[in-house]
């Protein structure tokens, strides 16, 4: 699915009574140095039985949706009856889904208008739905149905849960957490636990929450096998390198979705974790063997189809030798989806394309042929194309010329249709915005996201057996945080339980715009810490094929080595980052900048938790797939009691 911004994090610049504020509603950042970290009372690690977690249930039970929209839709006559009334620009409108901000848009202004005017005169048949406070979303999505003849069908990224999309902070310019919905660590986090439990709880608890606020489909989980330490786009986005491992924690994730009333999209099919090239700016092609897409790429794929996956989402990637050849983009190749997909592969479920508007896409095609040659493969949704009414006119001609037949079309609206009946829509769309707070963000669903991330942390390396910390209040102690300039929320939550510790903690934050005078200073101010701690809250950047750290934070960890003085780094991203630093003194994976995993890095620090998990990834040609060091916890006198 489409990164609106890369890797992971959309802020967006507002004026709040004279401040510029940057409101982040997903992943995590810092706070500026002169904004002191909260204090927050010490967070003791938490046992989740995520079997016997009792919460709030919704006021309408969400049936579990099953792999074969057709044979589970009992009555067929709201389908037909509207397939039947339709015109054919109105049956080519349910095939187009654009993206929308989940801001406030009242009636009249652009953004707003924008919207109706897709809804009222082009017919579309559903949004995908951009970041926003669950009840903001909630709230204009209720309005949209209300403007729709036939009902929309919504989808979001949700890859680390509703909290992808619908969670933030306001900076302006103190740092205000707004909260929302749960935020999970990545799913490599996930990979690092190797628990299906907990991925089935993750995609149990996406479905609730999105379902709460009006999404239907989540766009998770990620079905890439990550196998290319280069791949500029995936990383932590998938649950690792080994495919069995992939295959069954991706199907784990659907059943827990799809047992839960919304419908998993596995992407991207067929394949985006062997690649070096970021689809939103060019075209990857994967040279590999079929015998090679079977065991590797297409595996995971298979099992999600098998425990039940609704939907698919395409890849603009190039294979050959799934095309015989021809090497077009999968999401324009019939080779890969009609004759694999839908044929081989027996898939029956609603099939998107990815943003038609990434440069893989809209650099070699403009929107009507792309969109045309989409459906031709056999794709249901064209989601987000530049231009709606373009899209829509070049299938209307494409059908009215005889390039397409009209059967194709209706082909794909009967299943978007179906889709929708079977989710309750023809009887019931709008969601009830006052039982929001009963479901979305409690306690049971972000326990659970805490313990995913307790059981993730993974040590790599411990020079002098340097962890657990002694936790010496009285020590001098500096965290240095590399961030992306509108992450505010990196290094908040770690910062804050540090200090709990370190009452003297000095904190500074750093990123690609931090010139050498900083760097010095730093430096200088290193010399007199008792211990320097510097995390790394980046995945890669798709700007470039190298890695996400900058030549002035590898120096500043080497010069650290130089000095003498103890260090840790704690990679909250990017696991391979200590190819760039291998003379670290320890090196600690926490997978995401989530509050929870965050909280769990600095609690493993101090040996407030176990550290046990591993590495789902080789990091050539240092550590293999299953390293890491076993620490357990620190006893106390609780304990020993």
């Amino acid at each position: 699915m489409p990164q609106i911004t890369f890797p992971y994090s959309r802020a967006i610049l507002l004026k709040i009574s004279g401040w510029s504020a940057i409101v982040v509603l997903f992943s995590c950042g810092s706070p500026p140095q002169s904004i002191p970290d909260p204090v927050v009372p010490e967070q003791r690690p938490v046992e989740v039985p995520t079997q016997e977690v009792e919460e709030p249930q919704p006021t309408t039970e969400l049936a579990p949706i099953g792999p074969a929209l057709i044979a589970q839709t009992e009555d067929e006559g709201w389908v037909e009856r509207t397939l039947t009334g339709l015109t054919l620009r109105q049956k080519i409108g349910q095939l187009i889904m654009p993206w929308v901000l989940g801001d406030f848009a009242p009636e009249g202004s652009p953004s707003h208008d924008r919207i109706l005017e897709y809804i009222e005169d082009q017919g579309i048949g559903g949004v995908i739905m951009s970041v926003g406070s669950p009840t903001e979303v909630a709230a204009k999505l209720n309005d949209f149905q209300a403007h729709s003849n036939i009902p929309l069908i919504v989808a979001a990224d949700l890859e680390t849960g509703a909290g992808f999309r619908m969670r933030g902070a306001v900076q302006m310019p103190g740092t205000i957490e707004l909260g929302g919905a749960t935020d999970f660590p990545s799913l490599m986090a996930v990979g690092a636990t190797a628990d299906r439990q907990l991925a089935y709880e993750m995609g149990r608890i996406t479905a609730r929450e999105a379902r709460a606020v009006g999404i239907h489909i989540p766009f998770a989980p990620v079905l890439d096998v990550n196998n290319n330490p280069d791949n500029p786009i995936i990383n932590v986005r998938s649950f690792g390198e080994n495919p069995e491992e992939v295959a069954g924690l991706g199907a784990a994730f659907v059943r827990g979705v799809q047992e839960n009333g919304a419908i998993a999209t596995g992407k991207h099919f067929p394949g985006h974790g062997d690649t070096e090239i970021d689809s939103h700016l060019g075209l990857p092609a994967i040279p590999h063997s079929r015998a090679r897409m079977d065991s590797v790429e297409l595996f995971p794929f298979r099992h999600a189809i098998e425990a039940g996956m609704g939907a698919v989402m395409t890849a603009h990637i190039s294979v050959p030798s799934l095309d015989g050849g021809v090497g077009d983009p999968s999401t324009l190749s019939s080779a890969v989806l009609t004759d694999l997909l839908r044929d081989e592969m027996e898939f029956d479920g609603l099939l998107f394309t990815d943003a038609m508007d990434m440069s893989a896409i809209s650099r070699g095609y403009g929107p009507e042929e792309a969109s045309v040659r989409a459906i031709e493969a056999g794709a249901d949704v064209i989601l987000m194309p530049p231009s709606v009414e373009r899209a829509v006119e070049g299938i209307a001609v494409a059908v009215e010329s005889g390039r397409i037949d009209a059967s194709r079309i209706d082909a794909s609206v009967r299943r978007i249709l179906e889709t929708k009946k079977q989710m309750g829509l023809d009887t019931d769309r709008v969601v009830q915005i006052d039982q929001i707070g009963q479901v979305v963000g409690i306690p049971a669903h972000t326990q659970v996201a805490a313990e995913i991330a307790e059981r993730s942390i993974t040590l790599l390396h411990n020079g002098g057996n340097l962890l657990p910390l002694l936790g010496t209040r009285s020590a001098r102690v500096m965290s240095v945080s590399f961030r992306r300039t509108s992450d505010v929320l990196a290094g908040r939550y770690f910062n804050a339980r540090l200090r709990q510790t370190y009452p003297r903690l000095t904190t500074a934050g750093l990123d690609v715009d931090s010139g050498p005078a900083l760097y010095e200073s730093l430096l200088r101010q290193a010399r007199q810490q008792a211990l320097v701690i510097l995390s790394t809250y980046v995945t890669a950047f798709s700007q470039s094929g190298s890695l996400a750290l900058p030549e002035e934070v590898v120096d500043f960890a080497g010069q650290l080595t130089e000095i003498g003085v103890p260090h840790i780094v704690v990679s909250f991203g990017n696991p391979y980052l200590i190819t760039e630093l291998p003379d670290v003194r320890a090196y600690m994976l926490a997978w995401s900048g989530s509050e929870a995993s965050q909280t769990a890095a600095a609690q493993a620090l101090f040996g407030e938790i176990e550290i046990s998990g591993r590495v789902p990834t080789r990091i050539p040609p240092l550590y293999e797939m299953g390293d890491g060091i076993m620490i357990p916890k620190k006893l106390t006198g609780n304990d020993r009691d």
